[in-house]
């Protein structure tokens, strides 16, 4: 304290100073050995690489596959099957080599062959080229179709005469019910005259029902188309009027 007051202070270092200087020249000689120990023991060929161990096992042998059978001695019932010869060769066949001349053509197999009575030269087989069908011997021309599909009654086919006619009856819950109006029906009838089937094309149910008892029953005379029976339809149309006095009506 009286030293601060005089202005004469003295120092004291809490380290020394010779440990540390001992200490680093230790370790400087220490550094500097392995430098040089590094540089005497290192060489400049490298270790050697020791080679790769590998396991290699052999493949198992396949085994080829057996012969195949000996073929079967024919029986003395079975025939031998016959050795494949070579198809002739036609004459019209083009040729693989070139031929050494050039000659003419012979004449075609069909000119050489026999044409059939009443043919011409260079006719058809069988008949006449331009003929009308039917005219060579032995050919006979087939029969038109014949079409089972009733045709439809107009134009030019006119309706058969009909001669079986049953009325409608008024049917009685109609007359109470005030209900009348024309049916108009489509009709199918056979070949024999006969009416197959009614359908009902417009009209009250209970007046169609009435109308379609009555139609079923009618029968016309056979319709013919080239001389042949045909089946036809048409349309029939009935009215059905309410009186006082209830009257059946067509």
């Amino acid at each position: 304290m009286f030293d601060l007051i005089t202005g004469k202070v003295q120092h004291v270092p809490s380290t020394p100073a010779i440990p540390i200087l001992i200490s680093t020249s230790v370790q400087g000689t220490m550094f500097a050995v392995l430098v040089l120990a590094s540089f005497l023991v290192a060489t400049r060929e490298l270790p050697p690489v020791p080679d790769m161990m590998a396991f290699v096992a052999d493949l198992p042998a396949v085994v080829p596959p057996p012969p195949p059978p000996p073929p079967a001695a024919p029986t003395p019932s079975q025939p031998r099957a016959a050795s494949p010869t070579a198809a002739p060769v036609s004459a019209s066949a083009a040729p693989i080599e070139a031929p050494a001349s050039i000659e003419p053509e012979p004449p075609a197999a069909a000119s050489m062959e026999e044409g059939v009575p009443g043919g011409v030269p260079g006719g058809i087989a069988a008949g006449i080229v331009g003929g009308i069908p039917g005219t060579v011997e032995g050919l006979i021309a087939p029969p038109p179709p014949v079409s089972h599909q009733p045709v439809r009654i107009g134009g030019q086919i006119e309706t058969p005469a009909l001669i079986h006619r049953v009325e409608p009856i008024y049917p009685l819950l109609a007359q109470m019910s005030k209900i009348d109006g024309v049916v108009i029906l489509e009709a199918i009838v056979g070949e024999d005259g006969h009416v197959r089937s009614v359908k009902v094309l417009r009209g009250h149910p209970i007046l169609g029902k009435a109308a379609t008892d009555a139609v079923a029953q009618w029968q016309y005379e056979p319709l013919r188309l080239d001389s042949m029976p045909a089946a036809f339809e048409l349309t029939v149309s009935l009215w059905f009027h309410f009186e006082d006095k209830p009257k059946r009506r067509l």
